[in-house]
């Protein structure tokens, strides 16, 4: 059974960057369409960014320019650079498959931004 394993988060001030990394088991890592998600207190999870197995990335209109998803299919990992980082990206971010290579939801990784 696939999982993933987040890691990577922090208590940072505004403006400052983080780099989370997301393990993933298995095999067939490499042709996932993969993805980061986010979920602040009181609100719904949210998909921030994904990379698509050719390496075509996507974002959320408001991690845009600041964000940016790679992968290294030879580490069966996936990251997430962020820069220019704002109090309201404070959330738990998880990564995980959008189709195929789905997985039930890890514990994610804890992401502060406050002063």
């Amino acid at each position: 059974q696939v999982q993933f394993a987040e890691s990577g988060g922090g208590l940072v001030q505004p403006g400052g960057s983080l780099r989370l990394s997301c393990a993933a088991s298995g095999s067939a890592f490499s042709i996932y369409f993969m993805g980061w998600y986010r979920q602040a207190p009181g609100k719904q999870r949210e998909l921030v960014a994904t990379i698509t197995s050719s390496g075509n990335t996507n974002y959320v209109d408001s991690v845009k320019g600041r964000f940016t998803i790679s992968r290294d299919n030879a580490k069966n990992t996936v990251y997430l650079q962020m820069n220019s980082l704002k109090p309201d990206d404070t959330a738990v971010y998880f990564c995980n498959a959008l189709t195929y290579g789905r997985a039930n939801w890890g514990q994610g990784t804890q992401v502060t931004v406050s002063s």
